[in-house]
């Protein structure tokens, strides 16, 4: 073929689609139930929209967590101006103070203090938790994975169970196979299983090399339940202590909590229970310091907490000594929202929520944590979801009107369209999906968030050794 035929076949083809650019309507064309769209000439020719160096946001994050030679100037500003901070009702820096109180002396008191992490799919396998509680744990004291339930549909990537007996599992939140209790007594996980006669649960901590060491051991286990009869025996057997039996009364408070301590830390451990009960959680913890507890709802929007009793609710609560709980809800949201009106109505659904556990739940403290950019195809451009910054920013305004802290997920990955360069970096951060982090990226996010709350704590203890005065002064500059 001739050069010239060539040179007219490609000016032939670019003439064709200029017309198409210049022709075609905006809005594209329904065909047979689809849109077809032609790119504009103004698509075309505009420039990129802007991206995120997501090795320069994490850069400047670590340089935010670095305590400059004015330590309290550092605090000052972190609380003011550093993207990676919490933010709190009122700005009101003493905001964790009760929580890191009871915190500090949990190793000397033999007390597990509890964080209990509700979150959407963004949470499953125990991601971000993990990062949170080993930072926790490394400062605080404690092992062990924290609370989980006798069954479920989700996997673990900390403990391994398997169980025997009659036993029926009720979830509150899931799809259509998902099965419903026929009352509202699920308790802290936001699940039961439900045991009919004799039973028994096996655990067995992860040897995986991936996970934290201190979630390979545990030292105390815990058996939270209710609805159990007059007699009900419970016996924990390990290798490091003798099967002594726990014998229950009937249950007519909305709960109890059996725990076993172990002279020495091990990795597995069987329990058995003897009569009809409604097992709400199990732990396996540390004599002391910390638990985290990772409670994933896929799907869930973090609206439908109101429903558990609450009751049973807040006697979990007071049982198991929860006294942070965080909750990571809100990208499941984003399909529902055209605009203002769905975001008000959630608004509405979270401040309840918000109340709820406000009540069932006087003595903790809570921290919302907002969705993370989400990428969606628009125009052929993958860009952040339409409306997801309004909702950020009325998520954290509800939080804070409601008493609740606030950590911007969204703005700690660097803000608008930061989706797209997370899942383009080396290695991923996050997932073709535009939505999930990777393994690596929810460790990034779980350490980060880690220490920000770590930064509040060093300052909790700065103002005990320079004086509340002191500080005050200086914060006010």
């Amino acid at each position: 073929m001739k050069p010239s035929s060539v040179f007219g076949f490609i000016l032939g083809v670019f003439m064709i689609l200029g017309l198409g650019a210049l022709f075609f309507p905006a809005d594209g064309i329904d065909v047979g139930g689809m849109n077809l769209r032609f790119s504009s000439l103004e698509r075309a020719l505009e420039p990129s929209s802007s991206e995120v160096d997501v090795d320069a946001v994490i850069d400047a994050a670590e340089e935010g967590f670095t305590v400059g030679k004015d330590t309290l100037e550092y605090y000052r500003s972190f609380f003011s101006e550093n993207p990676n901070r919490i933010y709190l009702p009122g700005d009101d820096y003493s905001f964790f103070d009760p929580v890191f109180r009871s915190w500090d002396s949990a190793l000397k008191t033999g007390t597990t203090w509890r964080v209990a992490h509700y979150g959407d799919s963004q949470i499953e396998m125990d991601r971000i938790s993990a990062d949170l509680r080993d930072a926790l744990q490394e400062r605080f004291g404690g092992e062990g994975t924290g609370m989980f339930p006798v069954l479920s549909n989700v996997p673990s990537a900390s403990i391994a169970k398997s169980a025997s007996g009659a036993m029926v599992h009720y979830t509150m939140y899931g799809d259509s196979t998902t099965v419903r209790a026929p009352h509202r007594r699920y308790g802290v996980m936001a699940q039961l299983t439900e045991l009919s006669g004799a039973g028994t649960l096996s655990l067995r901590a992860t040897p995986s090399k991936n996970a934290y060491p201190r979630v390979k051991t545990f030292s105390r286990v815990s058996v939270l339940l209710g609805r159990n009869r007059k007699g009900c025996t419970l016996r924990l057997v390990s290798d490091t202590i003798r099967p002594v039996p726990v014998v229950l009364d009937r249950d007519t408070l909305g709960g109890h909590l059996v725990s076993w301590d172990l002279p020495e830390s091990v990795s597995k451990a069987r329990i058995s229970i003897s009569s009809d009960a409604e097992i709400y959680g199990v732990a396996c913890d540390g004599k002391g310091g910390v638990a985290v507890d990772n409670i994933p709802l896929r799907g869930s929007s973090g609206t439908i907490f109101h429903r558990i009793d609450p009751k049973v609710m807040s006697r979990g609560f007071s049982l198991d000594r929860t006294n942070l709980i965080i909750l990571q809800f809100g990208g499941n949201m984003m399909p529902a929202i055209r605009g203002s009106e769905q975001i008000s109505e959630y608004m509405r659904r979270i401040e309840a929520e918000l109340r709820y556990f406000g009540e069932v739940a006087p003595g903790a403290k809570i921290l919302f944590i907002g969705p993370s950019d989400m990428g969606k195809s628009v125009r052929g451009r993958i860009v952040t979801w339409p409306h997801l910054p309004e909702l950020v920013d009325s998520l954290k305004a509800t939080a804070l009107s409601n008493g609740a802290a606030f950590w911007d997920l969204y703005e700690v990955m660097g803000g608008e369209n930061s989706m797209v360069r997370w899942v383009k970096h080396s290695p991923p951060y996050a997932g073709a999906d535009y939505i999930h982090f990777t393994p690596l990226g929810a460790t990034l996010v779980g350490e980060t968030l880690s220490r920000s709350l770590l930064v509040y704590h060093d300052f909790y203890r700065l103002r005990g050794e320079l004086g509340e005065d002191r500080v005050r002064k200086a914060m006010k500059r």
